[in-house]
């Protein structure tokens, strides 16, 4: 092993004080082996993706660019599986299913895999609610001032951080008028949502309210919280990330998706640490307990995921979408779900009609306004990030020209649905933006560029 590669080691054992209490150190480098492992493995055998190409961008991401020369990986397209390692240690394991993503394997233990036929959740029983967005082929702008818009959306810097913008899309009034794909994407190529799939849950949850299956201000179906003071969390606190659990992200996020094989079991035991309702704090655990009460209110793995198909996407004609389960088969609720630009588009078509599709009202009724209104003093919904808001980063974005109305699913590394119903406006960017702000100036511009090319 070469000195740069000890190094390299060497600093991430040293990656700060915070994260040396909270977890021990071999834990934080096998958190970056399987972000490493389960990128690589999904945008392969999903996206059909270059893997080197996807190595190369996955390491530039804060917190593993000093790891860089340390991080290793090895795809076996026999088995399917990515390794990945720092410096040949530390090792962690995605395997890819069909139909399912990837998933990472945790020691010896074998993980929980849906006996589902993929094939047949995707043939609906009758035609999609939502009819064509667009033709099979990429649709050029004939507006020249749209393509100006993309040509902007897809221009990259001198120098880092880099955008790597891979897709665009513009639907208006419920066309695609313009989209545009980085080389080796197109319209049919599944792309990974991130954090976007916590938008996917509340409109799942949505559905379950429009049923009478669920609704927001019921206590939070969790037997293992009926002794305890965590009985007062309602759906809506888990919704809006106001629960009080000691679950902020940055302490608990990694080591429930990457070293955890029962995710919302790790989410379940968190304490309390202050009253719910009252502090808001991001959290990706918050929504895997979501995808717990989703799995147990349709009656298992194999029945969530049919729900997803046949409640959601197959109304919503969305063709090339990949969900993820954990190990123990509870959809992955808080991230990791992919799929097309356009997929993601019909998606934002949902909200931009308040939850109708094809006459059909999907979503409860006022689940829109719900979903987008700001939470405490955040500009934070339910599963969304939104304009409607006092909040500082709410009116920078209204500056820099994103509707006043707008609100928007978000991942990491940029993937935005911008949903604009004022507008009739939604515009999907995703990508591999290591900005630290995910590109939102550029995104900024992408839209506000887009409102004036479309006008009133």
């Amino acid at each position: 092993m070469g000195w740069r590669s000890w190094t390299a080691v060497a600093l991430l054992l040293t990656v700060s004080a915070t994260a040396c209490i909270i977890y021990r150190p071999d834990r934080t480098i096998r958190i970056a082996t399987g972000l490493v492992a389960h990128n690589v493995c999904a945008k392969t055998f999903v996206s059909g993706l270059d893997p080197q190409t996807v190595f190369s961008e996955t390491i530039e991401r804060p917190g593993l660019r000093r790891l860089r020369t340390a991080l290793r990986f090895h795809v076996d397209h026999t088995a399917m599986s990515v390794d990945a390692s720092a410096a040949w240690m530390f090792g962690s394991r995605a395997v890819y299913h069909e139909g399912l993503g990837c998933v990472l394997r945790h020691g010896t233990k074998e993980p929980y895999i849906l006996r589902s036929d993929i094939d047949a959740l995707k043939v609906p029983k009758s035609p999609p609610l939502l009819g064509e967005i667009a033709g099979p082929d990429v649709v050029a702008p004939s507006n020249p001032a749209l393509n100006a818009a993309l040509d902007h959306a897809f221009e990259e810097p001198a120098e880092p951080p880099f955008r790597r913008t891979k897709a665009v899309v513009v639907v208006h009034d419920g066309r695609v008028i313009a989209e545009r794909y980085a080389s080796g994407i197109g319209v049919n190529t599944p792309l990974p949502g991130f954090s976007m799939t916590k938008s996917v849950t509340n409109a799942l949850i949505g559905v379950l309210t429009q049923q009478g299956l669920v609704t927001p201000s019921m206590p939070a179906p969790i037997p293992e919280w009926r002794g305890d003071l965590r009985r007062e969390i309602e759906v809506e606190h888990l919704l809006r990330m106001t629960t009080g659990l000691a679950l902020d992200e940055a302490s608990s996020f990694g080591q429930m998706v990457y070293l955890t094989d029962d995710m919302a079991g790790f989410a379940v035991n968190a304490t309390l640490v202050a009253p719910p309702g009252t502090r808001w704090a991001y959290s990706s655990p918050t929504t895997q307990l979501l995808a717990r009460i989703i799995r147990d209110a349709v009656g298992g793995p194999e029945q969530s995921l049919a729900f997803a198909w046949r409640e959601l996407f197959n109304p919503l004609g969305m063709r090339n979408v990949t969900l993820e389960f954990d190990a123990t088969g509870t959809l992955q609720g808080s991230t990791n779900m992919l799929a097309s630009a356009r997929d993601w588009a019909r998606f934002g078509l949902l909200f931009v009609n308040d939850g109708i599709v094809g006459g059909k009202r999907l979503l409860h009724e006022d689940w829109v306004d719900f979903s987008a209104a700001a939470t405490l003093d955040t500009d934070y919904g339910a599963g969304f990030l939104t304009n409607r808001s006092e909040h500082e980063r709410a009116k920078e974005r209204v500056r820099l020209g994103i509707s006043r109305d707008a609100f928007f699913a978000a991942g990491d590394l940029g993937q935005r649905i911008v949903i604009m119903p004022s507008q009739r406006l939604v515009v999907v960017r995703l990508g591999d933006s290591v900005d630290p702000e995910g590109d939102i100036k550029g995104l900024a511009r992408l839209v506000k560029e887009v409102i004036a090319a479309v006008g009133p």
